[in-house]
């Protein structure tokens, strides 16, 4: 063999040689951040602003900040002016939520397994808190305990799959029943519920009641009855042409114009249920958009499957059309979880009312950073986790990839 074919061979080993995957970190820099004088400007511009954010938030949160008024006002934030010898029936919910959520973690896995380690760990750090109670820190071991004992029953016992489901579906009854006492317990009024306790159940009970209302209102609306179509229509239209804080004050100041006396709605269902109407509306339009997107084909496969319009509307076109908007319907949610601050605007104390009463005692003037940055946490974390656990559905469902 000549030179001349060694020289030739060492050229096409050369030529087919995979390429480096791997740059390294200062190839990864100089190739993304100081590529050319444009990005050497940019990168040191806000390096140097990240930096000063970073310093002055860091020194401001460990060394400046007054954060006496969250501990001294913790139980306010959380269940408002709930009775402080009632609260044994907020730790029995979450612990019975805590059950629930360990045994379908045990069975299921996948994202309520990532969601109970995420609430696990948000026990933690709450146990962890230097101003948490010896009483709160014994019922958070509780629930540490409930949610990994019973997630290890949970891998066993794959029976309990039908009890869990329908543990779920009674929890807010539950929930209802050992808030307010109804006769058994001692009555506590819904004037006493507050803090983030009346936000979520606000926004549960929203989410829940509004998806069934916003589905027949979509199905409504593409009814070949006129009846139904147009009354769909016009719901639909006329609460999407009004702002959420005009329905919220119709419902608090109008509705008791239109019952008449002797008839009296409580506040906090009258603001539950201006949520449900609102929820709903907006659910509809994002479901009949899912219904939109289902080619003509699907329709004409469950005809010819002999479905009459029911069984082909339940089980092959409304299944794909809630899978093709679950995006823009967890968005919505996580709206509503948001806007459940305006029922402060109308009285009730929610967690940003209990915040503003607090910031607005002599004790606590100066506070309202504090205040508004521990909201905006547990709004941040609450939101995050609804979003993580829609992405995990999108990807277990293939949404924009098949």
């Amino acid at each position: 063999m000549d030179k001349d074919e060694l020289k030739i061979k060492e050229l096409v080993r050369t030529e087919i040689a995979p390429p480096n995957s791997s740059i390294g970190v200062l190839g990864w820099l100089k190739e993304n951040l100081f590529s050319n004088w444009v990005n050497v400007v940019l990168t040191i511009v806000f390096a140097s602003i990240t930096y000063l954010v970073l310093k002055n938030s860091i020194e401001w949160i460990f060394f400046n900040a007054n954060w006496h008024v969250i501990s001294a006002n913790f139980r306010l934030l959380v269940v408002g002016q709930y009775p402080v010898t009632e609260l044994w029936r907020v730790w029995i919910i979450l612990t019975l939520i805590s059950i629930l959520m360990g045994l379908s973690w045990g069975i299921w896995k996948g994202t309520i397994g990532h969601l109970s380690t995420i609430v696990t760990g948000l026990y933690i750090i709450l146990a962890s808190l230097p101003f948490v109670m010896i009483e709160t820190r014994i019922w958070l071991l509780i629930n540490i305990i409930a949610i990994v004992a019973t997630c290890l029953v949970g891998r066993k016992g794959l029976k309990l799959k039908k009890f869990i489901l329908v543990g779920w579906f009674m929890m807010f009854p539950v929930i209802i029943f050992l808030l307010s006492g109804f006769g058994i317990f001692n009555h506590v009024g819904t004037n006493l519920w507050g803090g983030f306790l009346l936000t979520l159940l606000i926004a549960i009970v929203a989410i829940v009641f509004s998806f069934p209302l916003g589905v027949l209102l979509a199905l409504g609306r593409r009814s070949k009855l006129p009846i139904i179509r147009w009354f769909s229509i016009a719901y639909i239209e006329l609460i999407r042409g009004v702002p959420l804080i005009t329905i919220l004050f119709v419902a608090q100041l109008m509705l008791p114009l239109f019952l008449g006396e002797g008839i009296n709605i409580d506040n906090v269902v009258r603001a539950m249920v201006g949520f449900t109407l609102f929820t709903a509306a907006y659910l509809a339009e994002n479901i009949r958009g899912g219904l939109q997107s289902i080619p003509r084909g699907q329709f004409e496969a469950a005809e010819a499957l002999g479905l009459n319009a029911t069984f082909k509307m339940t089980f092959i076109i409304l299944p794909q059309a809630l899978r093709a908007v679950i995006p823009a319907i967890v968005g919505l949610f996580i709206g509503i979880f948001k806007d459940t601050s305006l029922v402060a605007i109308v009285g009730l104390t929610d967690i940003l009312g209990i915040g503003k009463n607090i910031i607005s005692n002599p004790e606590f003037l100066g506070t309202q950073m504090e205040v508004f940055i521990f909201i905006a946490v547990i709004f941040l974390i609450f939101c995050n986790m609804m979003s993580y656990a829609s992405r995990r559905i999108e990807g277990a469902l293939g949404v924009g990839k098949r």
